[in-house]
């Protein structure tokens, strides 16, 4: 089966688009975020979310530029020569949660292979700002893999996040065609090495409407209960641009229904499984 890239975008099923909102509170958000200089993947990504989390007072945080080294052909954050790293982010992150009144705070990064520890002591340096100005707050980070990286990993246990989130994305079979530069095992080592090593919650999504079978999520699922994942999200994938991959399947609100008894039967205890979710979305609710 082909997977290639098409230029024709279908239209989104009705149960997928969102309303764009302006609000009081979603401006003071845009506002403390410029003022910071920050970056969320709200924006950056495109998230169909980002309005209703905006009039919550939340936005995830998007760490260490706007490029990404590597080249995953359904996100829409852009593959380029990544910036400096700013010294001042995880300040002005902290100063964000506060200014805020975030009782939890999610960061994410764009990936980082030029970086020796893959910007691991970057977002254990956000963590311990937070702390700092913001010690009542829950923190939950969801980073890139690291390439596997033991001194990595133990760097972000060492800075104890809530909840550390490492994303799947997709089921085996198509992880090199959506994530040609990632490895499936090497995620699930991942959060099988956060899990063995610290009590800090785990937690995945994934991607569906790339072409996988009920099967092959299944099979995903297991594998993530079988590394100790404690929290999992499986949300549609919607086609940012033309030159990002076509969605071959839009799933109907009942078969997400069914994927819950699914997840139920793999053994995953705590779940939030939906058109519009992503790994991000609500995430303190899960918590």
């Amino acid at each position: 089966m082909s997977y290639e890239v098409k230029l024709m975008r279908e239209r989104l099923p009705e149960y997928l688009k969102r309303p764009i909102i302006d609000t009081d509170k979603t401006k003071l958000v845009r506002k403390i975020l410029k003022t910071k200089c920050l970056n969320t993947v709200c924006e950056n990504a495109r998230c169909p979310n980002k309005n209703e989390c905006y009039t919550k007072n939340t936005a995830t945080f998007l760490i260490m530029g706007n490029n990404c080294t590597r080249n995953c052909l359904y996100c829409n954050i852009s593959c380029a020569k990544p910036e400096p790293l700013d010294k001042k982010e995880p300040q002005h992150i902290a100063e964000a949660v506060r200014d805020l009144g975030l009782k939890y705070a999610v960061i994410t990064s764009v990936t980082r292979d030029d970086l020796p520890d893959g910007g691991a002591s970057h977002f254990a340096e956000c963590i311990y700002k937070i702390r700092e100005l913001c010690p009542e707050t829950k923190i939950e980070i969801l980073t890139p893999d690291f390439k596997g990286n033991i001194n990595a990993l133990n760097v972000i246990i060492e800075a104890h996040p809530d909840v550390f989130n490492h994303n799947i994305e997709t089921v085996k079979e198509l992880f090199k065609t959506a994530r040609p530069q990632g490895d499936y095992f090497c995620s699930l080592k991942v959060l099988d090495y956060i899990k063995q090593n610290s009590d800090i919650t785990t937690k995945s999504g994934m991607m569906i409407g790339l072409g996988e079978t009920f099967e092959q999520i299944d099979a995903t699922m297991r594998d993530l209960h079988n590394v100790g994942c404690d929290i999992v999200t499986i949300g549609q994938y919607i086609q940012p641009s033309k030159q990002h991959l076509k969605v071959a399947k839009y799933y109907t609100i009942e078969e997400y229904k069914l994927l819950e008894t699914h997840a139920d039967k793999a053994g995953i205890s705590h779940y939030q499984i939906g058109p519009l979710v992503r790994s991000s979305y609500r995430a303190s609710e899960l918590f």
